[in-house]
This record gives C-alpha cells, structure tokens and sequence, in this order.
C-alpha cells in the first residue's frame, strides 16, 4: 500500500513537470503578468518558478514606471535572461524580446517596402544611426535628404520617414533611405501640381534661388520661372532688388510646357498693366530718366513701367560714335514722342527735337521761298 503510494507520488511529480514548459536561456515565450510594482513586473511562463522582469528589461524607452505600460492579466513575450535569477525566479527581459520580434515585422517591412519613422539618435563618420523599435539602423548621409547636408548633426532628434535598403537579421545589418521617401513624395506632389495649374490662374510658391535672369518659385514639387522682366512693372537690374530666397510670394502662372518641364510665372499683374493707361501723343514733350545704354541708343524711363527709345541719331544735331559720350545713366532729360505702339508696347523718342518745340515750323519756315513775319508763322500758337 505504501509502495503504491510512492507510485502516484511519483507519477503526480512527473506528470506536473511534463505540464512544465522547457526553457532555455535565449528563448523567447509568452506570458502572462500575474503582478507588478515600481520596480518589477512578476510574469507567469508556464514555468515551475514565476518569471521576473526588472524595469530596466521593459523598454529602450530609458526610465520607465512598469504601471505605464503593463497591467495584471495582459500576456507580453519575454526573452529568457537566466533560468535562475538567485532567489529561484526566472529573469526576464520584455524588450529583448521585443527587438526578437521586431526583427520579424522588420523583415516584413523589407520585403514589402513598407515606409517606417525613425528617430535619429546621433551623427556618425558617413551617416546617422537612428532606431526603429529598439533596434540599431544606419542611414547613410547619402541617403538622408534630397539636398545636400553640411552638418550631420542637425538631424540629431528628428524624426525621418524611411525604408529599408539592406537587411541581414544574421549580422543585424539595417540600413535606410529618407531619400528615397523623399523622392517619391516630390513625384507625387509635382504630379498633383502639373494636375492643378492653369495659365492664367495666381497661385502661392515660395521662392528657393535667384539667377541673374530671374528668380525660380517651388509650387509644390515643381519649379517655375519668373524672368526677370516679370518681376516688375518697374525697370529691374537684378531680382534682388524684389525678392529673397525663401520669400513667399504668389504668382501668375504665363505659360505651361509639361513635354519641357517649364513653367513661366510673373510676379507683376497684367491688370495692373500700365500700358492701359497710357495718354502720350505723339509730338507731346515729357521729361523722363535714362536708365539704360545701348549701342544704338538710350532707354528713358517716362513712368513706372512705360519706357521709350531714344534712337543715336535722335539724340543730338552733331553726330554722336558713343551714347556714353552724351548720355549717363539716371540723367534727367526732356523728350519728344516720335511715335507710339500700344500693341507693342514701343515709344520712339527724341531728344534733339525736344529742345527746340518749334523745331518743325522753323524748318517749314526755312524751306519756304516767301518770306512771313514771325508773327505770321505763330499766329496759330499765340491765339
């Protein structure tokens, strides 16, 4: 009788440590929190001792109060540290276990191209490490942005949109591309944009370079132009003198060549067109500003934005080799219209012919064969 009690004894023993999970050190299993407390959380393994993961084994998240992220009763993986921790209990570690299994949804990502958001963590000599869910990754500095970087470190911090471009869980090799994100972004955008726009219409950009022809404006994904003559009604010698880099501006979009990639945009409104005002006529004698030389002759400024043409031979009686020799630039001097152009926007002027008004009645005069007092000839301009 004693004997078969032994029996059963023994069989109860064996049957409890066949229900008995085996461990090893280096496994991952899943558990269940029986309790927890700030400093400890006790996890039921299916062991025959209780597991124990201190707080510092719960996240890479650095210091955190174990109540925040667990509670009784919710079943997490744990990575086996020790199967006898000194007081009898296993020693667990849940971000251990973590990073086991993220290398699994990591691996996932890679081969579906998945985008993930990682925080970079520092510089390094070619690059940046970052981590993504606790795991250590690379993103080469080629690979970080789509302009160039000159200091690493200003990413430090920052949250980045990337893929995976190398994986090796073996050599826990992660490599990443923001880049390429960003390429594929700025497609999208500049699709929609080219979708969107229409000539005629006034749009928002912001300006990203001057040139000494004009001043490009990024409208979302694609750049356009402003010539430096649609920047301004006004006569401009540089775009600097409107705008800056990084200036915020809208603009009228004046001509659309998708097969090209070109857009031609103007800073200045057509309704605010000078030329629809203009009242000059011709004979008329005004005062204007040389603001440019040429070879052939001078540009006069009449107003903001109506400017004439005052021809080499128009400038003076004697015969003139060089405009410069006559003219500087921002001389005040009196004009008269020789002819106007609306459609074209074109005023002929002359100067020599503006000194002397009666120019013309003098030169009938001179050519006629009667004689006529000058008070004849003017009879007309003195009534």
């Amino acid at each position: 009788m004693e004997e078969q009690k032994d029996v059963t004894m023994k069989e109860f023993i064996e049957s409890i440590e066949k229900s008995m999970r085996k461990i090893n050190k280096g496994d991952v299993v899943k558990g269940t929190v029986i309790s927890l407390n700030d400093e400890e959380v006790l996890v039921n393994i299916g062991y025959m001792s209780d597991g124990v993961v201190p707080k510092n084994e719960l996240t890479f998240e650095g210091e955190v109060n174990p109540h925040d992220i667990l509670k009784a009763g919710e079943e997490i993986f744990v990575y086996i540290l020790e199967i006898n921790d000194g007081e009898g209990n296993v020693l667990l570690s849940k971000k251990r276990a973590d990073v086991v299994k993220n290398w699994d949804d990591l691996e996932e990502a890679f081969e579906k191209k998945s985008v993930l958001t990682v925080k970079v963590k520092e510089g390094v000599k070619g690059g940046v490490i970052a981590f993504i869910k606790g795991i250590r990754a690379f993103i080469p500095a080629s690979q970080i942005s789509t302009q160039y970087i000159d200091n690493l470190n200003n990413f430090v911090g920052e949250e980045l949109k990337a893929r995976i471009i190398e994986f090796d869980k073996d050599k826990e090799k992660l490599v990443l591309s923001s880049k390429e994100i960003q390429l594929e972004e700025k497609e999208k955008s500049k699709e929609k944009t080219w979708n969107s726009i229409k000539v005629g219409e006034k749009v928002s950009g912001k300006v990203t370079k001057l040139m000494k022809y004009g001043a490009f404006v990024d409208l979302g994904g694609v750049e356009g132009l402003i010539h430096i003559n649609d920047l301004s009604w006004k006569k401009v010698n540089k775009p600097e003198e409107i705008l800056s880099a990084g200036d915020e501006v809208e603009v009228f979009i004046t001509d659309l060549d998708r097969s090209k990639n070109r857009i031609s945009l103007a800073l200045k409104d057509v309704k605010d067109d000078p030329w629809k005002n203009v009242k000059y006529k011709t004979g008329e004698i005004l005062e204007g500003k040389v603001v440019r030389l040429l070879e052939f002759g001078a540009i006069v400024e009449l107003e903001d934005g109506i400017e004439g043409l005052v021809h080499i031979s128009e400038i003076s009686d004697d015969r003139i080799l060089k405009v410069d020799d006559v003219l500087k630039l921002g001389d005040k001097v009196k004009v008269k219209v020789i002819d106007i152009n609306n459609e074209g926007k074109k005023i002929s002027l002359s100067i020599k012919n503006a000194s002397n008004p009666y120019e013309e009645e003098l030169k009938k005069f001179n050519d006629t064969e009667e004689g006529f007092t000058i008070g004849e000839l003017f009879k007309d301009l003195f009534k």
